[in-house]
């Protein structure tokens, strides 16, 4: 088989294998918000980018057959992706990846490693600092070389099953969750909000150490951390008050704080994160 052609294949199978893997909640995948990144650099799609064949990207891609003098068929064929020019031509693995590239196979790469537990800034095509710092902390996580590029380790990796909570958790506070992990907008939410007044007691998910408590300047606010073991650590953003010190011990429950409205926010809530080893994961699975 020549060079060239075993090339080709290899990057067909690794894209194959994105485009069936289900990646988001619902069936999100990584093909569907490339296609989505690319419709919005057309200017025909202002929806979030999810994965999601949905009304608004089915009607986003009858919109621009129609521009181009195609079928309006709402598929994204050859003739279509052909259509959407240069920032389509590349699927995942057909090409390494590095800071400077941009197109359909890196918008794919920020999706798969967003739900791996490593969002980059937006999920917009582009190879800049924000993805290279999040692909490198995915390297080091799956135990890689953390050169930054992009190469088949990387997506061989990235095929692997989304990293899970190893242990049970308990609410820290009972109140409606007003926006999910997962994709928000162009961007990716790495926990859960729980809407709640300010001043509402928030307790330990487990038991644990505290090993953080005090204002964090990156837009948490004021954040306690409690690490629980086996690289498990769980997160309370935007508190109005801390109940707990570095090094202390908790048990489930142990109040850690109080609900509040300090860092980047628009009203009072708690941000609930849970990350393993430094991966974001989803913590409604394993909350009881």
């Amino acid at each position: 088989m020549p060079h060239l052609t075993r090339i080709r294949l290899a990057a067909a199978i690794v894209a194959g294998a994105f485009l069936a893997a289900p990646t988001a909640h619902a069936a999100g995948r990584p093909a569907v918000a490339a296609l989505q990144v690319t419709l919005r650099h057309h200017h025909v799609y202002r929806g979030p980018v999810d994965g999601i064949v949905g009304g608004a990207t089915t009607a986003a891609v009858m919109r621009f057959q129609r521009l181009h003098g195609l079928t309006p068929d709402g598929i994204a064929g050859p003739k279509t992706r052909r259509a959407l020019g240069r920032f389509a031509r590349h699927v995942l693995g057909s090409r390494r990846l590095a800071p400077g590239n941009a197109g359909w196979d890196v918008a794919e790469l920020q999706f798969t490693l967003a739900w791996h537990g490593f969002p980059s800034a937006n999920i917009d095509g582009g190879f800049g600092v924000h993805t290279e710092r999040a692909l490198i902390k995915f390297q080091r996580w799956a135990h890689l070389m953390p050169d930054g590029v992009a190469g088949p380790g990387t997506f061989h990796a990235l095929m692997a099953p989304r990293p899970r909570c190893p242990i049970a958790l308990a609410w820290p506070l009972r109140a409606p969750i007003t926006s999910p992990f997962g994709p928000r907008g162009t961007g990716f939410h790495p926990g859960i909000d729980l809407s709640a007044a300010t001043g509402t007691p928030v307790g330990a998910a487990a038991a644990g150490r505290v090993i953080f408590a005090a204002y964090d300047p990156g837009g948490y606010g004021n954040l306690v951390e409690v690490a629980h073991g086996g690289g498990v650590v769980s997160m309370y953003a935007h508190l109005s008050g801390f109940s707990v010190r570095v090094g202390q011990s908790v048990a489930t429950g142990t109040r850690v704080g109080r609900v509040g409205s300090t860092g980047e926010v628009t009203g009072p809530h708690l941000h609930f994160e849970v990350r393993l080893r430094g991966a974001a994961v989803d913590p409604v699975p394993t909350l009881r």
